[in-house]
């Protein structure tokens, strides 16, 4: 494996800068790739994942190490898979999670196929979480070892024809250990901040992103309550997620929050914070990292965001892409479009996007 051409998907951040000193300490002959994504026309300079300054970045930290770099521009696909994904989430009131398209077609796809091109035999990316051969020859995925920045969330979606193909040098470390390894590198992005929001928000809040490239996706409706009490309007499903209290704009002697959503008559639902639990979910197109589920019925830990608490759960196979799980304990704000991703202690499982949150109403669970 050593001396294997490896490409080194490069953010101009901190964590895909070490992932490059690592692998050419290591005697990996490594080149840098960066995609160029779609931005608002006139905004290129505030998209956080390829800003001008982060490719500028990422160049002088290939040039320090000695490496080629090159940029693939991904601006239409990204604009058709990632953003117009976005904008159908909202249509269909769910509350979509662009990030996982992203890394399942986009990174681990479009970018993976252009490096094995340029002759790259693996990707690395700067991901907190961790890769192990099993002895069947199965890539397993694994926590990274710093929980508090571990996104094996994230890559739940990869399977193992992605998996075969990647390196993750930086989950075998914490966050701090990154950045002083970053400096004793001479790396010029050692002490540069990581990015947030979505990228191609490029800063502004995405209910103005929405009204500006989505109109039709703002339809104000109707705000009703549990017993079909009609209390409020609405302006438009996508603004509002499940668990929400603030920005309702009602008046009413205790707070109300979002359970729930009918979208097809275009209703927001509302209740007491006491009607606000959830006992289970479903959740479809699921992706099992070994390719198959490990059983018909198991037990695993399960996170419905990507910054959730893992829950204890009952995991039931409905079909190879389906899931029905039922909580060990009640959960207040399952969001349908989040990911719920399954875990046995370190290794994660696979994952789905879930589909349907099932209420607890008097006690029971209905799964109707």
């Amino acid at each position: 494996m050593k001396g294997a051409t490896v490409a080194v998907a490069m953010s101009g951040g901190v964590d895909s800068s070490v992932a490059a000193a690592l692998l050419v300490e290591q005697g990996f002959q490594v080149f840098g790739v960066m995609l160029r994504l779609w931005s608002e026309p006139g905004k290129e300079e505030s998209n956080r994942c390829c800003t001008p300054d982060a490719m500028a970045q990422a160049r002088r930290v290939a040039a320090q190490l000695k490496i080629p770099f090159y940029a693939v521009n991904a601006q239409e696909i990204f604009r058709q898979v990632v953003v117009e994904h976005f904008f159908e989430g909202y249509r269909t009131g769910i509350t979509p999670n662009p990030c996982l398209l992203c890394n399942r077609f986009i990174r681990w796809d479009y970018l993976l196929k252009h490096a094995q091109a340029m002759g790259a035999e693996k990707m690395a990316t700067g991901h907190y979480a961790r890769l192990r051969v099993a002895n069947n020859g199965l890539v397993k995925l694994l926590k990274g070892l710093d929980e508090n920045k571990d996104q094996s969330y994230v890559l739940s979606v990869l399977g193992q024809d992605q998996l075969q193909h990647t390196l993750l040098p930086v989950g075998e470390f914490t966050k701090p250990q990154v950045r002083q390894m970053a400096r004793e590198f001479g790396l010029p992005v050692a002490e540069r901040q990581d990015s947030q929001d979505l990228c191609f928000l490029a800063g502004q809040d995405y209910r103005d992103f929405l009204r500006k490239h989505a109109p039709d996706v703002i339809r104000p409706g109707k705000v009703i309550t549990t017993d079909g009490r009609v209390v409020g309007e609405h302006q438009g499903l996508g603004f509002y997620t499940i668990g929400q209290r603030k920005g309702l704009g009602m008046q009413a002697p205790r707070p109300f929050y979002v359970v729930g959503k009918n979208v097809e008559e275009n209703v927001l639902i509302v209740g007491e914070e006491s009607e606000l639990r959830f006992g289970g979910l479903i959740a479809d197109g699921v992706n099992w990292i070994a390719g198959t589920p490990p059983a018909s019925q198991f037990q695993a830990d399960v996170k419905i965001r990507y910054k959730a608490r893992l829950v204890p759960s009952s995991i039931e196979v409905i079909d190879t892409h389906t899931i029905r799980v039922q909580f060990e304990q009640f959960l207040r704000d399952v969001t349908p479009g989040q990911r719920a991703v399954l875990y046995h202690g370190e290794e994660v499982i696979g994952g789905g996007m879930i589909r349907k949150a099932i209420p607890v109403l008097n006690g029971e669970e209905t799964f109707s």
